[in-house]
């Protein structure tokens, strides 16, 4: 399948049915393991990278194997920056061949997060990419950056900042945080769905590792048309290889790199089936 824009594998906004799952990988083997879930669930697929984790996978070298996997996929399947914080990355992963990008300008002032957003639109745009932005604040730390508090979206700050920016995806703050939940979050659906009816721009969800599966579904049909997905995977990949060494302390590199796509592909396909993925395209 040819890649696409992470916008054309959205449906028509009004169906809170399904979100599509985007997918942090690391290295080439979490790359097949999606995949390999995306083919047998017939499922759209976004594989993302982001910045913060950048010194364990360079984006030169990982971008490349991101996008020759996608092209091999069978399923229509997005590339995109998450969390992207410099210029000079974002233009790095276009020229990749990146189909969209996520600015990260939640740290600064909104007129400051505005301003500069609509300069990245302005150079995705031009190279037919789409770009995701963040208003309000996911809490937790995202790759090696610091830990932030959640700060939840306001109605009024959405709405200007999608009139004002043209992004074409909004991850919102509604009580999630990054990496792992040392109590369950109580999720704020109701400013979600208030969220929904004022923005027409799609909605992201970030945050998602640790989620229950109605939490899940309770976000969908209030408007979320995109879910990332990363501590889950690389949680998983990590316990099958601490499986393989305790069962096999001779067990050699190929075993581990097996078990990398085997922790990815199982975490990807639970959360697809969760997102109401699974033969979405057979339909």
């Amino acid at each position: 399948m040819p890649l696409v824009k992470m916008t054309e594998l959205f449906a028509a906004r009004e169906n809170n049915s399904f979100a599509v799952g985007a997918f942090n990988v690391s290295n080439m083997e979490m790359a097949m393991g999606a995949i390999k879930a995306a083919e047998e669930l017939n499922a759209p697929l976004i594989l993302q990278i982001a910045e913060g984790r950048l010194k364990y996978s360079p984006l030169d070298l990982l971008g490349v194997v991101m996008i020759a996997a996608a092209k091999k996929c069978k399923m229509p399947t997005a590339v995109h920056l998450d969390h992207g914080s410099t210029l000079e990355t974002i233009k790095l992963a276009l020229s990749l061949g990146f189909t969209s990008v996520m600015f990260d300008g939640s740290k600064y002032p909104l007129e400051e997060n505005i301003r500069r957003t609509r300069e990245v639109v302005k150079i995705a745009h031009a190279q037919g990419a789409a770009v995701e932005a963040e208003i309000g604040r996911v809490g937790g730390a995202e790759g090696d950056y610091k830990a932030v508090d959640v700060l939840v979206t306001s109605v009024d700050e959405a709405k200007k900042f999608a009139e004002e920016t043209g992004v074409d995806a909004l991850a919102v703050a509604i009580g999630t945080a990054h990496g792992n939940y040392t109590v369950q979050p109580k999720l704020r659906i109701d400013r979600l769905k208030e969220i929904f009816d004022a923005v027409k721009t799609p909605l992201v969800l970030h945050g998602g590792t640790g989620l229950t599966e109605d939490d899940f579904k309770n976000c969908i049909a209030g408007g979320i048309k995109k879910i990332n997905i990363a501590t889950a995977s690389y949680d998983n990949s990590a316990r099958k290889i601490r499986e393989v060494c305790a069962e096999n302390p001779n067990a050699k590199f190929f075993d581990f790199s097996d078990a990398i796509v085997q922790g990815t592909f199982e975490n990807v396909k639970k959360h697809m089936k969760i997102f109401g993925l699974e033969n979405l395209l057979a339909q």
